[in-house]
């Protein structure tokens, strides 16, 4: 996926976090500085998330053991739930946590089968 698309996704998902009642801040450079980070913040007075966006179109989303690693690492020193936001093409936002993800040789990954098992739909 592009940079481009990946952005357009972590906007979309931005807005439609407010609409759900959140208030939502995307985090401006994520991913191009070396410090762990994360792609959104978002709470409602009640709880309080760090999202990480990802976004596929083939049904499986691969992520390096470092990227779950850095994100774990940002959330726990910022004192929010990690979640895993995954946007299947043509099917949706699925909400996760790291936890549930598969293991692989060089990290994990979320079969959209997976996702529909595990995780929650945004609707």
């Amino acid at each position: 996926m592009s940079k481009k698309r990946g952005i357009a996704a972590e906007r979309e998902l931005l807005h439609m976090l407010w609409q759900k009642g959140f208030a939502v801040a995307r985090v401006a450079g994520s991913g191009s500085v070396p410090e762990p980070s994360c792609d959104l913040l978002a709470g409602n007075g009640q709880a309080k998330y760090a999202i990480e966006c990802k976004m596929s179109g083939n049904g499986r989303k691969y992520i390096t053991k470092e990227q779950i690693d850095d994100f774990l690492t940002f959330s726990t020193r910022f004192g929010l739930e990690p979640i895993l936001a995954v946007k299947f093409l043509r099917k949706g936002w699925f909400f996760l946590q790291p936890e549930s993800l598969d293991k692989t040789p060089k990290g994990y990954s979320i079969s959209l089968d997976t996702a529909m098992e595990r995780g929650v739909k945004l609707i």
